[in-house]
């Protein structure tokens, strides 16, 4: 029986193999609409990044940390009981995503054109309308063996788009168990914020629009009003729900998590740092090729702006007792160690690997598609291409227009060589290889 299962699954991921390079095909077909404005910002290229000096604007990159007491993390484990693990969590993934030959021709739209996705899954859509999809992040980024525990996990950052204006904003997380990539489950978990000296939590408001797991720590972008950058989870500290109510926080008979069954409370954040010119980090990712270990980062743009986006780096640090922070000093604060800035705008996903850069631009008004770009930050390297950027080519009118429509982040798993991201209800995954052979 087992040797069935495992042809029966072989013979299933051969036919999606087949679908999707069907789909890319069709889509490749449909790429050859291309606005004006994508045309005439990206013909050329954006050439090299330009780097940043303190004085052109990293010193605005400063963080600041703030980390919860540790007395206000224990009082709400009291209240709510001994907090669980990340396998807890997926003991109770009862929801499963759609293989792409699952999913619907609109939502097959959000795949890429070139390079082509190897795969591919949808969302439900019962339990992702009213919600905004956001980053994604994975084991890959947690540990560099890929596996956090026994488990292969992939985190999806979603954020309430409809609903009521007291839900409006709230922030989740999907947990996929992706053990094995012919079926992934899910469940989700809330994320929050404790308040009031750890006797209550509210509901993180803002838009998920990046996400890194590094170690033990959950890196989140916020963007809910106030200073505060990233916000910080521990994924050894969640907490499960006791009443299955809307509300969110502390009720009449327990705790609620907008009907969820778990909730991480935030152990931190970091705060904006520098005066009104100071970029927000709008989306992050992890880069393991560098010593130490750095968190990636960038701010959107607008499409139609005449300003590039800023880019730039932070430190993990590797000092005992702060595993998965980033690299501080003794009054809190981090500064980035790199800094560049791309000629691209409407900016959205970012992601760095030995020296390469990889920038999405978001789909204008009149594409059907966005961008991949590869920028090199080395121009003293012999080996670089000549220009220093490139993107894929698709459609005949050979337009740059290949990628996603609307990834807004994207993590590599260094240990299968593949890069995970979404847009829309679709997430994909590609090997890195296939983006470097696609942009020469």
């Amino acid at each position: 029986m087992r040797h069935r299962g495992r042809h029966r699954r072989r013979r299933r991921g051969r036919a999606l193999r087949a679908f999707l390079s069907g789909t890319a095909l069709a889509l490749t077909a449909a790429a050859t609409i291309v606005s004006a404005s994508q045309a005439t910002v990206t013909h050329d290229g954006p050439g090299r990044l330009k780097p940043l000096t303190a004085s052109a604007g990293t010193a605005s990159m400063r963080l600041t940390e703030d980390l919860v007491p540790r007395a206000a993390l224990d009082r709400l484990a009291a209240g709510m009981g001994k907090p669980v693990g990340v396998g807890a969590v997926l003991d109770e993934a009862d929801r499963t995503l759609r293989d792409a030959i699952d999913c619907t021709p609109a939502e097959r739209r959000a795949l890429p054109v070139s390079p082509t996705a190897a795969r591919a899954y949808c969302w439900n859509t019962d339990d992702t309308r009213g919600w905004q999809p956001g980053a994604v992040t994975t084991s890959g980024d947690a540990d560099d063996d890929g596996v956090w525990g026994a488990n292969r996990v992939i985190l999806s950052g979603w954020s309430r788009s409809g609903g009521t204006r007291a839900d409006h904003g709230l922030a989740r997380v999907g947990f996929v168990d992706a053990g094995d990539l012919n079926h992934l489950s899910y469940t989700w978990a809330l994320l929050a914020v404790p308040v009031d000296g750890g006797r209550d939590y509210r509901g993180l408001v803002s838009h998920v629009s990046g996400m890194v797991w590094y170690h033990d720590k959950l890196l989140v972008t916020a963007d809910d009003g106030d200073r505060a950058a990233l916000y910080v989870y521990d994924m050894n500290r969640v907490q499960r729900a006791t009443v299955a109510g809307e509300a969110v926080g502390r009720v009449a008979g327990g705790w609620s998590a907008h009907g969820y069954r778990f909730v991480l409370p935030a152990v931190g954040s970091y705060e904006l740092g520098g005066g009104s010119d100071a970029p927000r980090p709008a989306t992050v990712s992890l880069d393991r090729s560098t010593a130490p270990d750095s968190l990636v980062a960038g701010e959107w743009t607008l499409g139609d702006g005449d300003r590039g986006a800023r880019l730039w780096r932070y430190p993990f640090s590797t000092a005992p007792g702060r595993t998965g922070l980033l690299a501080a000093d003794a009054a809190g604060r981090v500064r980035a160690s790199q800094a560049y800035e791309t000629k691209l705008t409407g900016v959205r996903g970012v992601l760095a690997y030995r020296e390469q850069w990889y920038v999405t631009r978001a789909a204008g008004p009149r594409d059907r598609h966005g961008t991949l770009w590869r920028q090199t930050a080395d121009a003293g390297r012999e080996d670089d291409r000549a220009s220093g950027s490139g993107a894929a080519e698709c459609g005949s009118a050979r337009t740059h227009s290949c990628w996603s429509p609307q990834t807004e982040s994207l993590s590599y798993w260094e240990a299968t060589g593949e890069v995970w991201a979404q847009s829309g209800r679709t997430l994909f995954a590609l090997p890195l290889a296939s983006i470097d052979r696609t942009t020469e």
